[in-house]
């Protein structure tokens, strides 16, 4: 993310230059003066600035899973990671004198004007110009005061006291009225900014936890979003200043280890608190979804009698990225690693220097595992031992990616959902926003991941209705996965070694093992019912798009939206069933394949 936000920077020279991360001296002097005196102005061409910058905040949720509420310690962990990065002063110069709560709880009113500021104005005049005025005024009064000091003093002497005059204290009573009112104004502001330095927000959200009462009500609760809108307007205060937009990214792990209440406090916290239709924030979740599932299913008063726990999941994330399972070379360098002592995921992976692209090239480049370049050398003479010394056994190489050519096959791909007359995606694709954001994000990461292994893309029409296939019928498709793997491994255990029929539909896969998960169906029930129209799932396949066993196996290396959870689950429940039909004939298991096709004389004779 870092790598496209300084490639965005480089590319977009057009408008003015953003600031520096690390400010200047002069630049502070400039944030506190625009923090005090002015307002942000929301215009077409601020809000659609093209340089971006990521801030990232870890959030493990087993470091806070003895708290009772476990979002709370979300939004601590939040606020914490934004005073650091902007600074407590500023933070706390934000909420004193540019806050509103009634006039920032409404959305952004965009306006048609060139300037990003504005002044704050009491009645006509800025307050800054009234300051300025207030200044010279206490000077022009102070300086004659205390050069010629006031007038002469009649002093009457009776015994050993002298009495001021009255003239005395009316003149010293208007002195202190001029210059007392704005002393006034200025130690309340002192005040009020020391109390927001020294007294966060987090304590305040703790001690809310502390009391019960609170806790238990909607108090705490509205509290917390009430300071979450205030981080969020902060952040568009600063993206006007910094000329770029800021994106914090929350990455939450560890949260399938905690209790089932915590876990869905956590999600409805994601839901709820970070999901208004302007937040910065984008939040990462890393979980074992299998877990989760089972997690969720538990929760009290969570879901609805009509509701399951993938229902309840797909209401949250808008892009579902399933990591692929290891390959072979994977395998032996995490192998490798765990023998010799190191992290089985090294936190930090060295990346190679790559040369610069040739200029006007819009591509970049990350790293990937070369699976090519892992070699084996063995020798009889050399023996392995169990922890050697450290060394760089990863390698890596860079992938270009040509971000021309997957920007035009992304576009396209899109154009094929929303134009009828290009496609008939748009009878298929879901009503729900959540499923079509899943489906946008996926089209994309689709296509990159393709542009990343340099695979044959196949047609626009073909990615965008593979996406709609995974993201309606999961557990349908993941049935046909199962079942030309399980074809293909019983060919290697006959010895047959026969090619795959690659030109094979996958309607065919599935209406020749329909049978078999009719029967299963009743064990499988959970994973069916999140399914689409299964009329329209016989359609999309045996007329309008007539997927290939061939095409199935290139798009399985760059599909993230299928949660293998639902394959490896049926894939149980077909194995215990073969188990126990092989149980029940010692002699001759016949598999639901071979009573498909037996007639009626030949039922019998078995």
């Amino acid at each position: 993310m870092n790598q496209e936000a300084k490639r965005r920077e480089e590319k977009y020279t057009k408008g003015p230059k953003p600031r520096s991360i690390t400010p200047s001296i002069s630049d502070m002097l400039s944030l506190i003066l625009r923090l005090l005196f002015y307002r942000p102005v929301w215009t077409e061409q601020n809000q659609n600035m093209k340089n971006i910058r990521y801030m990232f905040v870890r959030f493990s949720a087993w470091h806070f899973a003895g708290s009772d509420l476990l979002w709370a310690g979300l939004v601590m962990q939040l606020t914490k990671a934004i005073q650091n990065s902007f600074g407590k002063l500023h933070l706390g110069l934000f909420r004193i004198a540019q806050h509103d709560e009634e006039e920032d709880a409404g959305k952004k009113k965009i306006e048609d004007i060139s300037k990003n500021w504005r002044s704050k104005k009491l009645g006509c005049i800025p307050i800054w110009a009234l300051i300025l005025m207030g200044f010279i005024g206490s000077l022009l009064i102070l300086v004659p005061l205390i050069i010629y000091g006031f007038p002469d003093l009649k002093k009457h002497l009776e015994g050993e006291k002298v009495e001021e005059s009255s003239g005395y204290g009316a003149l010293e009573g208007i002195a202190i009225t001029i210059l007392g009112v704005p002393a006034v104004g200025v130690l309340r502001f002192i005040f009020l900014l020391s109390k927001n330095l020294i007294f966060n927000q987090d304590l305040n959200i703790r001690q809310g936890l502390d009391n019960k009462k609170v806790s238990q009500q909607l108090g705490l609760m509205h509290e917390v979003r009430k300071e979450m809108r205030l981080l969020c307007c902060f952040i568009y205060f600063m993206e006007i200043f910094e000329r770029r937009r800021i994106r914090v990214v929350l990455e939450i792990t560890n949260l399938d280890r905690c209790t089932p209440k915590k876990i869905v406090g956590v999600l409805d916290a994601i839901n709820i608190l970070l999901s208004d239709d302007e937040s910065p924030f984008i939040s990462m979740l890393a979980v074992d979804p299998e877990v989760l599932v089972g997690q969720v299913e538990q929760a009290e008063g969570c879901l609805s009698k009509r509701d399951s726990a993938y229902d309840f999941l797909d209401r949250i994330i808008t892009l579902p990225f399933t990591v692929p399972p290891l390959t072979e070379a994977s395998k032996s360098i995490v192998f490798g690693n765990i023998v010799r002592g190191q992290s089985e995921i090294p936190e930090v992976i060295p990346l190679e220097e790559t040369k610069a692209p040739a200029a006007g090239s819009p591509r970049t480049s990350f790293s990937v595992e070369d699976e090519c370049s892992v070699k084996y050398r063995e020798t009889e003479e050399q023996a392995i031992p169990l922890i050697a010394k450290k060394e760089n056994v990863e390698t890596f190489t860079a992938a270009e990616l040509n971000l021309e050519e997957a920007d035009k096959l992304i576009k396209s791909a899109y154009s094929c959902i929303f134009t009828r007359e290009k496609s008939k995606l748009q009878t298929y694709i879901s009503g729900d926003t959540m499923s079509m954001r899943r489906v946008i994000n996926s089209i994309r990461v689709t296509i990159m991941i393709m542009e990343t292994r340099k695979l044959e893309p196949p047609s626009p029409e073909k990615i965008a209705a593979w996406v709609v296939l995974v993201d309606l019928w999961p557990c349908r498709l993941s049935w046909i996965l199962q079942c030309v793997e399980d074809e293909q491994q019983s060919d290697e255990i006959d010895g047959s070694f026969r090619a795959t029929d690659n030109s094979k539909t996958l309607w065919e896969v599935f209406n020749y093992n329909s049978l078999e998960l009719w029967i299963i169906g009743h064990e499988v029930e959970y994973f069916l019912e999140r399914d689409g129209d299964p009329e329209l799932f016989e359609v999309f396949l045996r007329k309008d798009f007539k997927f290939t066993v061939g095409e199935l196996e290139m798009f399985k290396l760059c599909t993230v939206n299928l949660n293998y959870s639902i394959k490896n689950e049926l894939a149980r429940v077909r194995g215990s069933r073969r188990l126990k039909r092989a149980g029940r004939n010692a002699f001759q298991s016949l598999s639901a394949r071979t009573v498909m096709n037996m007639k009626t004389e030949d039922i019998c004779q078995e």
